[in-house]
């Protein structure tokens, strides 16, 4: 039993360093967008090998445990869950790199304002990766909840900035390349949420016992008007 906790000691240890480059290159990407600085932006790219080397041992490690130890109910949720978390933090990290490439991308091109809605989106999603992960080094699943429900105003946020740039697309054909990569940001920015909403779910379940995946894509839909394709 002490070999067993120690070890999901070791898992979460080493998934919440896996969380803080997540969080590192999120930054610097976005900060490499709005100020589109190239150089930042190959950096982010650089540290990516990083973050996809960490996944990797963590799933290997969790493998062990499986294998070696066998661990139930809690225990049992908490490595499924980890294995879930880590693959939804090393996509966020992809994003990260997608946003990089956007910023050096923008910055060999005439320089246009951002739309609006764009720049509101970038602190509200990097608040739900952090909650997210908070979450789990806290064992909050209240505050998982949270990120449940800042979902719904990013996929707003989302909306609003695909019309304001199909808008500034007519007025100004001229920068069909800059605005494309704006429309690529707010997407890449609303799968962002997309996983760090995955990660909080995969908390509820490893403290609760309960999947909330199907509540939380029916709370989704319904409040978007969208009906549910029969199954």
């Amino acid at each position: 039993m002490l070999l067993l906790r120690r070890a999901m000691d070791d898992l979460k240890g080493r998934t919440v360093s896996l969380g803080a480059l997540v969080e590192r290159a999120l930054d610097e990407s976005l900060a490499a967008l709005f100020a589109r600085d190239a150089e930042r932006a190959v950096k982010v790219v650089q540290a990516d090998r990083e973050i996809d080397r960490l996944e990797v041992e963590i799933e290997e490690e969790c493998l062990k445990v499986l294998a070696l130890h066998q661990p139930v109910a809690a225990d049992l949720r908490f490595v499924a869950a980890i294995l879930k978390l880590t693959n939804d933090l090393e996509r966020i990290g992809d994003l990260a790199v997608d946003l990089s490439q956007r910023a050096a991308s923008l910055a060999w091109q005439p320089p246009i304002a951002f739309v609006p809605t764009l720049s509101e989106m970038a602190d509200p999603v990097k608040s739900m990766v952090r909650r997210s992960l908070d979450s789990l080094v806290e064992l909050d699943s209240e505050l998982a909840r949270e990120v449940l429900i800042a979902d719904d105003e990013i996929d707003e946020l989302h909306r609003r900035a695909f019309q304001e740039v199909t808008d500034r697309l007519r007025e100004q054909p001229e920068h069909v390349d800059a605005h494309i990569q704006m429309l690529s940001t707010s997407r890449y920015l609303e799968r962002i949420a997309d996983h760090a909403t995955n990660i909080a779910e995969d908390v509820i379940y490893f403290l609760e016992g309960q999947i909330v995946r199907h509540e939380t894509r029916r709370r989704t839909t319904e409040g978007s008007g969208v009906e549910r394709p029969v199954e």
